[in-house]
């Protein structure tokens, strides 16, 4: 499929069927997310891929507050990406980077949310290559201990949301995306100034 077909399809699918889904097909996805790009090339993220309806289970276990109902549950693949700050902080103190200390004031915003964002939208894009759907959702902070302690996942890793795979159902459900329009190019793209167009 055409790069710029993906982009124009993708959208957040919120009803899914269960029919699992091939071991390359994850693999393709996941890897996906791999190439994102990172400052000083830290890579900074990991991801929690969960296929197994036991590590699926215990993933929505531990979403209380944010709780998805089972039309997205039955997603036969979720992925949840990280963040880690300190590979940032540990990153930028070495010498070819000019640092000295690991003092987040450096940072102007966090990159390792931003990067592993990108990371995550590559897996967005992979999924609608795949000729399937995903949806993106957030994960409350409350969660996150839940989640750290039903997969062993060190305090340093932060859960920037979670993404679940599969077959879309037939039946759609209805987003913002319906009852709202998208904004055209001449409203979000400024030109030589804010107040000029872009074309």
């Amino acid at each position: 499929m055409d790069y710029y077909e993906v982009i124009r399809r993708r959208q957040m699918v919120r009803n899914f069927r269960d029919d699992p889904l091939e071991a390359e097909t994850v693999e393709r996805i996941v890897t996906a997310g791999l190439q994102g790009p990172s400052a000083g090339f830290s890579q900074g993220f990991a991801f929690l891929a969960l296929e197994s309806p036991d590590d699926r289970e215990r993933f929505w276990a531990t979403n209380d507050h944010n709780a998805q109902p089972d039309r997205v549950r039955r997603a036969p693949l979720v992925v949840v990406p990280f963040a880690c700050k300190d590979d940032y902080l540990d990153r930028y103190a070495e010498p070819d980077k000019g640092w000295t200390d690991r003092d987040e004031s450096h940072w102007p915003v966090p990159y390792w949310y931003i990067d592993t964002g990108m990371a995550a939208l590559n897996i967005l894009h992979a999924a609608v290559a795949e000729g399937l759907g995903a949806l993106f959702f957030g994960i409350p902070t409350e969660d996150w201990p839940a989640l750290r302690d039903a997969f062993d996942v060190p305090e340093a890793y932060d859960p920037i949301g979670a993404i679940v795979v599969g077959h879309p159902k037939d039946t759609r459900v209805e987003s913002s995306a319906d009852t709202r329009r998208r904004k055209d190019v001449e409203e979000l793209v400024h030109g030589g100034g804010w107040d000029d167009s872009f074309r």
